[in-house]
């Protein structure tokens, strides 16, 4: 179905409303794919976020601004994001051996345990929501969007 009619469009829009519609509707039909999947883990999707930028970071980790940059969804307060996860016991910080005023946030084994009992379970849902695409429809989604977050 268009999007125009999913959300009831009254008026006829241009094509790059249309387009920003549509993807706007997609990212959302995917965020509540996600957050589905996160709420029967007991976290967000930010902390899923996070935690995934913290996997790709192990065993170093990063600083809370590099982690700040590599977030998909642009947080307010990172460090209020890391606290919790630092109580939930999915990630730790230390602070930096250069610099003692900066911390770096890495993940523990249960924070990757956890990305471990998700992966398949996301993997699957994904695989599932991009089932009408084809590689190379899903190549140039890619680009397109990369286009649009420039």
């Amino acid at each position: 179905m268009a999007v125009g009619k999913t959300v009831k469009q009254q008026r006829n829009v241009s094509v790059a409303e249309g387009a920003a519609l549509a993807v706007m509707k997609a990212a959302d039909y995917l965020q509540e794919t996600l957050a589905e999947i996160c709420e029967r883990h007991g976290i967000t999707t930010d902390q899923y976020g996070m935690l995934r930028i913290l996997r790709d970071a192990h065993p170093t980790g990063f600083a809370r601004g590099e982690v700040a940059e590599r977030c998909i969804h642009r947080a307010p307060d990172v460090t209020r994001m890391l606290d919790r996860l630092v109580r939930q016991r999915l990630a730790k910080r230390t602070r930096a051996a250069a610099d003692r005023r900066c911390s770096v946030a890495t993940i523990t084994k249960a924070g990757l345990a956890l990305l471990a009992r998700m992966d398949d379970e996301v993997t699957g849902a994904i695989r599932t929501l991009t089932k009408p695409l084809s590689l190379p429809d899903l190549q140039h989604l890619t680009r397109l969007t990369d286009a649009l977050t420039r």
